[in-house]
């Protein structure tokens, strides 16, 4: 590879790395993106964040996109999603799991979906995922309804 297409590849590895752990766009502070809601003064309503069809990519999940494929046996910096609504943590084949999330013995169903997006490593301390997490709980429904779909 050459020195151009290794700059490509830091420059790639580093949107997404910061993706994982930036300030969700939903999550920044008024004002901060000409689009936003507040900025145009408009009060975001909870039925504004409801998926508008059935196992349509919601927005929330661009977080999850920067490091997550959902193609089957896709793996980027993280595993691919398809397929891992109601696995055990871990066994999706193909990807290096940390230790502690295969030990873990959880199952991804809505309630363990939720918390892990919440946090990460607040569920499995020594996960390999360094993702913040989400606290609006009206977007990580939204990602759980999606990821039912991704089968």
């Amino acid at each position: 590879m050459n020195k151009y297409g290794r700059r490509a590849l830091t420059a790639a590895l580093a949107l997404a790395l910061a993706a994982c752990g930036g300030t969700p766009p939903e999550q920044a502070p008024a004002g901060d993106s000409p689009s936003s809601p507040a900025a145009a003064g408009v009060a975001a309503s909870p039925a504004a964040t409801v998926a508008t069809t059935a196992g349509a990519r919601p927005a929330a999940f661009a977080q999850c996109a920067a490091c997550h494929a959902v193609e089957p046996g896709k793996h980027g910096i993280g595993p691919s999603l398809h397929g891992v609504y109601g696995t055990k943590a871990g066994e999706i084949p193909g990807f290096a799991f940390s230790e502690k999330l295969k030990a873990s013995g959880l199952t991804w169903d809505d309630a363990t979906l939720d918390q892990w997006l919440a946090g990460p490593m607040k569920l499995v301390p020594g996960t390999k995922m360094s993702y913040a997490g989400l606290n609006d709980p009206a977007k990580r429904a939204e990602i759980i309804a999606y990821m039912k779909t991704l089968k």
